[in-house]
């Protein structure tokens, strides 16, 4: 537990601030501190806002240890874990359910859709409408240079827009060490498109296709076009970046990875920013998991947990 500020750096992002204070404060977290720029710098000495929040509450973990622990206790649970394992439709049978995957047959009485990238097209395979299309967006990150790792103690976040699902670029301490900047949120042009030069004929004529993308292009696409910029010139990303920390420059970072996320578009072209989970006879599909959907994933779990042993009538 390291602790993180969201501050802000603009009169118009204060609402925004003192909404984030309430939620945290009726959600319990304890500590949560409003912030002057005077203690803003005590924390973090190198961010500059005009005001902000403390959550001492916030941690960093490591999360390919975090799915081992899982999967261990699937199989303690006498489970099976089926990697490389391609779902391609199901059946019903005397009851059952039939899924038929790339590695042969698989009969169980639920299913549970946890499908990310691949949620609504699974859903219909299995004849449920999603109500929804899962759109790939990328988050580039940069890696903050060892020289320049004193700049940020912890983690730092903007206020995010409420317009968007997407959090804006911001500083996060890694668990085994630097500290990583970003991301910023650009349409990718496949599903599993984690390069900018990734395509899928299939992906994008699905989305170009769908009313609802075309619906948010016409709403959002001052930001898409800023969104792509930043992609493209490492100039225009540092500049994001010195909104928080204004002695960050071009030569304190290098690009390093990328991340898809699976974000959940409804025909009106509205962004989903919250939790879709949609019941069907013996299943359950998680539709749309958004931020902070790994840091929750104990709760999230917990919540799908409760509502198959309802619909299920498991007890």
């Amino acid at each position: 537990q390291c602790g993180k500020v969201v501050v802000a750096t603009r009169e118009d992002e204060l609402p925004a601030l003192e909404k984030l204070y309430r939620r945290g404060s009726e959600n319990g977290l304890t500590g949560l501190k409003k912030i002057t720029p005077d203690e803003i710098r005590e924390i973090e000495p190198n961010v500059r806002g005009i005001a902000g929040l403390y959550v001492p509450q916030t941690g960093i973990v490591d999360f390919v240890q975090v799915c081992e622990r899982f999967a261990d206790e699937v199989r303690k649970q006498k489970g099976d874990i089926q990697t490389n394992t391609r779902f391609l439709d199901v059946e019903k049978r005397n009851g059952d359910l039939v899924l038929n995957t790339s590695r042969g047959k698989i009969t169980t009485k639920y299913l549970i859709n946890c499908g990310g990238l691949y949620s609504d097209r699974i859903a219909k395979k299995c004849g449920v409408d999603p109500g929804l299309q899962i759109i790939p967006f990328r988050g580039e990150y940069y890696e903050i240079k060892k020289d320049f790792e004193g700049l940020v103690k912890n983690l730092i976040y903007p206020v995010p827009d409420p317009r968007f699902p997407f959090l804006g670029v911001h500083f996060t301490r890694m668990i085994h060490g630097g500290i990583e900047a970003g991301p910023n949120a650009v349409l990718a042009f496949k599903r599993e498109g984690y390069k900018k030069s990734s395509f899928s004929i299939r992906d994008v004529a699905e989305y170009m296709t769908y009313i609802g993308f075309w619906k948010m292009a016409m709403k959002y696409w001052k930001m898409s076009v800023g969104e792509y910029y930043r992609s493209f010139s490492k100039r225009a990303f540092v500049r994001a970046l010195q909104r928080l920390i204004p002695e960050i420059d071009r030569h304190a970072v290098t690009p390093e990875g990328a991340g898809v996320r699976a974000q959940a578009l409804e025909p009106a072209g509205n962004l989903v920013d919250d939790f879709r989970i949609v019941p069907a006879e013996q299943m359950i599909h998680v539709l749309n998991a958004p931020s902070p959907a790994a840091t929750a994933a104990i709760s999230i779990g917990e919540a799908i947990a409760e509502k198959a042993c309802s619909a299920f009538e498991l007890g």
